[in-house]
């Protein structure tokens, strides 16, 4: 499980451009969002830096816990 704290993520169409980023490069990945605590926790066989990379795209910015 790799777990992201991403403060500028502040609502639902946050959290859904997210999922998409990170479907996008493993679409077999399991993601859990907390809206309230700003995280992304991800179960994926993509590395963290790929998937920060994918949440950086969307127009975020993810620090790992």
């Amino acid at each position: 499980m790799i777990e992201f704290n991403v403060q500028d993520m502040t609502c639902g169409h946050c959290a859904g451009r997210i999922t998409k980023a990170i479907n996008g490069v493993d679409a077999g990945a399991k993601v859990e969002i907390k809206i309230e605590g700003r995280t992304v926790s991800v179960e994926s066989t993509a590395t963290a830096g790929e998937l920060a990379e994918a949440i950086s795209d969307a127009g975020y910015t993810p620090q790992v816990v």
